[in-house]
């Protein structure tokens, strides 16, 4: 078995209202469209493993990664305007990590391979933007912003020749780190 496909399960249970309350869908696997078991959700509970969570249905739209804990206001605590409508569960990677930036869409421009998480491409690599990369070893979130700030993408191993293919229209990817939390 792969070092990627060691996962353990995962469980997360959305709640309808803050505070846990109101009814529940619980989940432990990755789920395209929670609109059939709830229609709005508000609160939940990371009871084990790492989970990105999107506010559109087919892991689109915005990303939150979200580990182990209780978040009773999630819309409030990360700025969220919609509520989740799909989620998916990040397995855990054991072993080296592993990512080739570019600076431009289809494999384009300047390149570096990165193995450690970096908080600003451009003072480290003189890059004004990061365009594609393909993602080697492990699982990765890349963020619009310098110092892991702003909105996040969730990178699984693959090649991803255009972000924009992906929803992420005139998005600019400034810092990348390593999911290394035991999810």
């Amino acid at each position: 078995m792969s070092n990627t496909g060691m996962n353990m399960r995962g469980k997360i249970t959305f709640y309808e209202e803050k505070n846990f309350q109101g009814r529940s869908y619980e989940c432990m696997n990755d789920c395209s469209d929670m609109s059939s078991s709830l229609s709005r959700s508000q609160s939940c509970r990371v009871e084990s493993g790492c989970f990105m969570v999107y506010d559109r249905s087919n892991y689109m739209g915005n990303q939150y990664f979200m580990k182990r804990g209780e978040y009773s206001d999630y819309m409030s605590m990360m700025g969220m305007r919609d509520c989740i409508k799909s989620c998916r569960m990040i397995p855990m990677h054991r072993g080296q990590f592993r990512m080739k930036i570019y600076e431009k869409e289809n494999f384009g421009g300047q390149s570096h391979e990165m193995m450690e998480d970096c908080d600003n491409v451009m003072d480290r690599y003189r890059m004004n933007e990061c365009q594609s990369c393909n993602v080697m070893d492990g699982h990765w979130l890349m963020y619009e912003q310098p110092q892991f700030r702003g909105k996040m993408m969730y990178m699984r191993p693959g090649e991803y020749r255009n972000f924009r293919d992906m929803g992420m229209s005139g998005q600019r990817f400034m810092s990348m780190r390593r999911i290394t939390d035991s999810c």
